[in-house]
């Protein structure tokens, strides 16, 4: 079993994931990093690791798998599955990533996840998605509603942490 640095940080990170911990996934993350994907695209590290604790923080039924496909000592290939019922649906959705990893010094310096936002619309949405999430128009409008959520969201842990 190949057990090099990279791989067993991701293999953390994945297993935090599972686990419910999004303080042991942000710590996985160099301060200087980026993470993108098709709904949250180039978030710095604040954003990513606060997205992470949003995303955990409104599901109950997540269940993660993963495997990592390729480590090196600059980068981690990896796929991974979420099983999970979309909040504002109720929908069943399993959505099929493929991620890529680019490291320094033990850390996560750029997280890339791209997945087919269609697939995963028809799941999540039902019928709207069926119909309009192919659409440059629903994908602009739903990378706005994604990022309005984590605004609001970072602003709410931010008045918690002061104690406002």
């Amino acid at each position: 079993m190949d057990t090099h640095p990279n791989r067993l940080l991701i293999e953390r990170f994945y297993c935090a994931f599972g686990n419910n911990d999004w303080l042991t996934m942000a710590d996985c993350y160099a301060d200087h990093a980026r993470f993108s994907d098709p709904v949250f695209a180039n978030l710095d590290a604040a954003g990513a690791r606060a997205m992470w604790h949003m995303l955990l923080a409104q599901t109950e039924d997540l269940t993660i798998e993963s495997h990592v496909v390729h480590a090196d000592d600059d980068a981690v290939h990896a796929i991974w599955i979420a099983r999970y019922t979309f909040g504002p649906t109720a929908r069943a959705v399993e959505n099929r990533i493929k991620a890529r990893f680019e490291l320094a010094d033990g850390k996560i310096v750029r997280h890339v996840d791209d997945f087919d936002l269609w697939r995963w619309s028809r799941q999540a949405l039902g019928l709207p998605g069926v119909l309009f999430g192919w659409s440059f128009l629903f994908r602009r409008q739903l990378r706005r509603k994604a990022a309005r959520r984590l605004e609001r969201f970072r602003a709410r842990a931010d008045a918690m942490s002061t104690g406002i």
